[in-house]
């Protein structure tokens, strides 16, 4: 991954939300970003898919749910690039509204 493909995939801000989430929380589900991002599964997917796309996340499929995370070979850079975002954002809003989320699925739970 480049500078260029990295930024150009984070300019929008529901990708920098959802990569922001990833990045602290680990591993998601569509269902768990599209809680606490307060946006519709069909939109979520979609930034999620671009993201996976531009090689900065990947996905595995586990019974109905499919959970997403940073792919784990991201050099250095843009763990510290999103560490760096993760400061300057409010994307902390997010994270509280995914820690209120009940019965949340889990990759022990969802075969």
């Amino acid at each position: 991954m480049i500078p260029e493909q990295l930024f150009r995939l984070l300019a929008d801000s529901t990708r920098l939300r959802c990569a922001l989430l990833l990045h602290g929380e680990g591993s998601l589900c569509v269902c768990e970003l599209t809680y606490a991002l307060e946006l519709s599964q069909p939109k979520v997917s979609r930034h999620l898919a671009m993201l996976r796309e531009g090689g900065l996340v990947e996905d595995e499929r586990r019974g109905q749910w499919v959970h997403y995370r940073l792919r784990r070979d991201l050099p250095g850079w843009v763990l510290d690039a999103l560490r760096a975002a993760a400061c300057g954002s409010d994307w902390a809003r997010d994270r509280g509204r995914l820690a209120g989320m009940g019965q949340r699925p889990s990759l022990e739970n969802c075969s």
